[in-house]
């Protein structure tokens, strides 16, 4: 009888999932996003972020910043796919290219009365956030930060009557004096 080889992966041996952060240069045209939220869906990858503006006006150029999960051959997929659609100048995984800045923006709608209108001023004076409206019963607060210092701020004003949260998902900038 022949001993079949079949390869079985050691369970001890799982890789673990990372986080990282792609910075996309693409051409600045119509369904250039469906494509790669397309490609992304059609292989069961999931965003966890996603931001695009145009950066270069007249080039017609855009940034996408995409925040997403795998393990390193997952990401490496993902990157080689992007790399492989057309509107699509360069892909760098700023997660691995070494420190980088992220900052998101969030505003969060406030309501209340009395005590917990006095907490949600106190909280976010703390956390450094903007008052951009304030009425007798409601407040809605500007925060810039991290997206662990974000969550932190919805989770506390979650006890004082947050009512609406709106976010931009990640921007992020590799440091130092290299760009793109």
């Amino acid at each position: 009888m022949n001993a079949m080889n079949t390869h079985y992966p050691d369970p001890t041996r799982i890789e673990a999932s990372n986080r990282h952060t792609l910075a996309v240069i693409v051409d600045n045209e119509p369904g250039v996003l469906a494509r790669i939220a397309g490609m992304f869906s059609g292989r069961g990858y999931n965003i966890e972020s996603l931001t695009v503006s145009e950066t270069e006006h007249e080039k017609h150029i855009s940034r996408i910043t995409i925040v997403t999960t795998g393990t390193n051959a997952v990401i490496e997929q993902i990157k080689s796919q992007l790399e492989r659609l057309v509107p699509v100048h360069r892909v760098v995984d700023l997660t691995v290219e070494g420190p980088a800045i992220e900052r998101e923006l969030a505003l969060l709608k406030v309501v209340g009365a009395g005590d917990h209108r006095v907490e949600a001023m106190r909280l976010a004076s703390a956390f450094g956030a903007r008052i951009l409206d304030a009425t007798l019963s409601s407040f809605v607060f500007e925060l810039t930060g991290t997206t662990d210092e974000i969550e932190r701020f919805i989770s506390l004003m979650t006890a004082v009557g947050l009512a609406e949260v709106s976010r931009t998902g990640i921007a992020a900038m590799s440091r130092g004096k290299e760009g793109m």
